[in-house]
């Protein structure tokens, strides 16, 4: 069973997993599903038919515009925002107000394991690519491969995370491998300028 705020304002039609806490003042529109062992942080939006993976942690005043698709064990930061407008207008040129029916939304998806630090931004449409990490304050405006450290504005990639999230290290024996400090995991570079894990217990997976 899940745990809400009395504050919060959770929509009847949205899908709240078991043992997901959601906090005060957060706003989870309708349709939404979240899944279990999530955290919902004070303040956050959740739009109308977003999509968050079990394990995944929205911090405070986050902000996950619709139609975005979070993925397993993702972690989007405090302030962070994913948006949906690739063209924002309040008005149409004729200075008619907009509705739903004169813009089209776009998302943001988030893979599996992959971070979105504070304060950052997430230009729609993106993927973020399995476990990658977007550094805090980064502006997001092109797709991020797995694996794949970004910072800045716009976000370029500055180096390669493992699982653990910690800077990967090059293996000083072998050429193209990069090796987790915290965990001791490999991973390899391909031809194309991708990561791919080398570990057993990734291959077991697959």
């Amino acid at each position: 069973m899940a745990s809400i705020e009395q504050s919060a304002d959770v929509d009847p039609t949205a899908v709240v997993g078991s043992r997901t806490r959601v906090w005060h003042l957060a706003q989870i529109r309708q349709g939404a599903r979240i899944g279990d062992d999530c955290v919902i942080g004070r303040g956050a939006y959740i739009g109308a038919g977003v999509s968050v993976g079990a394990a995944s942690k929205i911090q405070n005043h986050a902000l996950v515009y619709e139609p975005a698709d979070l993925g397993p064990g993702v972690f989007i930061g405090p302030a962070a925002v994913l948006t949906n407008d690739r063209f924002p207008r309040a008005a149409n040129p004729d200075l008619t107000v907009k509705t739903g029916r004169d813009w089209q939304r776009v998302g943001v998806v988030v893979r599996e394991g992959a971070s979105v630090g504070a304060r950052a931004v997430c230009v729609a449409p993106v993927t973020i690519g399995r476990w990658a990490l977007v550094a805090a304050g980064a502006v997001v405006t092109r797709d991020v491969p797995d694996f794949a450290l970004v910072a800045g504005a716009p976000a370029r990639r500055v180096g390669w995370v493992g699982r653990a999230g910690v800077p990967l290290d090059p293996d000083p024996h072998e050429e193209g491998v990069l090796v987790c400090p915290a965990t001791g995991a490999r991973y390899r570079l391909t031809a194309d300028g991708a990561l791919v894990e080398e570990t057993p217990e990734a291959r077991d997976d697959a």
